[in-house]
Parts: structure tokens; sequence; C-alpha cells
């Protein structure tokens, strides 16, 4: 049973089409029985730069569903979802100050949590993987460089479809990142949390000599740094949750 007086409850807002974060996250908090995911779900179902596309994301809903978290003690809350890497890390700003605004708790994004990521260890060439548009991968590509991440070794799907997402498998997922390791990328970022990758990554870290970071593991490690939780004890997912 678990104890839910010394438990810590970590909050995630979920595209509603995704199928891949939620049982990814219950796979690396196996052996972490303090630790619980509790997740909200909202209408995304198409991946673009159109203002319909883009208006999936606006904040009132996101707000609504963070308050629904909040009900249940969370001691962080993260937007599990990446659309701020081709909306702008100011949009993904604003949405976490207004969440905590609204609920008390600290929160952050997917996006943010790549930019934390790779600040804080020194990463500046980043091999972007994603499985979206042409479109929506070059502005990725901009709103990163104005961080100082260059992306320009980079593979992608052409997919608008957020379902679709998740049918790629692991092996078109190594793939690509074999492909942006190989044009000099000092870290492969798999960024779209409905992108099986997680899983892959310590085998392609082992093989490539590079830290392969998946959006799913990413905001994990935000959530559990919000919360004030040692990710150390996350084994067998890659360097990124190891002491540094």
């Amino acid at each position: 049973m678990v104890d839910t007086q010394s438990t810590v409850r970590l909050g995630m807002l979920t595209p509603s089409s995704n199928s891949v974060l939620e049982p990814m996250t219950a796979r690396m908090l196996v052996g972490q029985p303090g630790i619980t995911a509790h997740f909200a779900r909202l209408r995304v179902t198409q991946i673009g730069l159109s203002s319909t596309a883009r208006d999936q994301f606006d904040q009132a809903p996101m707000l609504a569903a963070s308050e629904l978290l909040a009900d249940a003690r969370v001691a962080a809350i993260l937007w599990n979802g990446t659309a701020g890497a081709w909306l702008g890390f100011a949009n993904d700003a604003a949405l976490s100050e207004a969440i905590t605004q609204r609920t008390g708790v600290p929160a952050s994004t997917s996006a943010l949590a790549f930019r934390d990521l790779f600040r804080r260890r020194g990463i500046t060439r980043v091999g972007l993987v994603t499985p979206y548009m042409g479109d929506v991968q070059a502005q990725i590509q901009t709103n990163w460089q104005v961080e100082g991440l260059d992306c320009s070794a980079e593979r992608h799907l052409g997919l608008s479809e957020n379902f679709a997402f998740a049918e790629a498998d692991e092996v078109e997922i190594a793939g690509m990142v074999r492909a942006v390791a190989a044009e000099g990328a000092e870290a492969a970022a798999i960024v779209c949390t409905n992108l099986a990758g997680a899983a892959i990554a310590p085998a392609l870290e082992a093989e490539l000599g590079i830290p392969v970071y998946d959006s799913v593991a990413v905001s994990l490690w935000k959530a559990m740094g919000l919360a004030g939780l040692d990710t150390a004890g996350i084994t067998g997912w890659g360097s990124l949750f190891a002491p540094h």
C-alpha cells in the first residue's frame, strides 16, 4: 500500500492523443514507491503552425486542468508537451508562471526542461530529432538558436497528426539519433512526448558516446527537480538522471 502521507505526487498535463508519456513515465518510476505521477488530458490532435493548431495550446484549458491536478496535492506540475519548442520559450515561461499563480504549485514545461538541462550541462550543439513537419522543425531551430542552441543537425519524420507520432518504432527513432550524432551533435534531443525514445536512450548513449535526451524522461527529470527529489534513483534510463 502506498503511504499517502510520505508519497510525493507529480502532476502532468498531457496531450489528449498522446499514448506514450503515461506508460513510459510509469515505467521510469518503477522502484520509486514514494513517487507517483498523475495526469490531466488536454485536447491536442494536430501539430502545425496554423492558428487552429496553435489555439490548442491556449492557457485557459491548461489552467483549468492544472487546478484539478492541484486538488491531488501534487508537488509540481509539468506541461508534458513540447509545444513551447515552436511556440517559443517565452510562451512556456508565461504558462508556467500562470499555473503557479493559479495553483500555488511550482510549474514548468517539457521545452523549458530541455533548455534548463542544456544550460546546466553546457551543451550548445543539439541533434534535433522530432516527428514534425519541416516548417515546425524550422521554427524550433530558429527559437533554439536564439537561446544559443545550434540545431543544424536534425532529422524529422514529416508528420502532423499527434496520434501517429507514437507509431514510429524504435528502429526508426534510433536511426535519426545516429544520423544527428554523425553530424557532430554534442547531445541528441528526441523532442516530442509522444515519440517512444526513452527506453532506447541508454543503448544509444553507449553506442554513440553522447547523451540522448528523450522528452518524457526530461519532463520527469524536471518535475522531480521542482519537487526537490533526487533523480539518481531512476536507474537504467540513461545519463539524464545520474548525478552531474
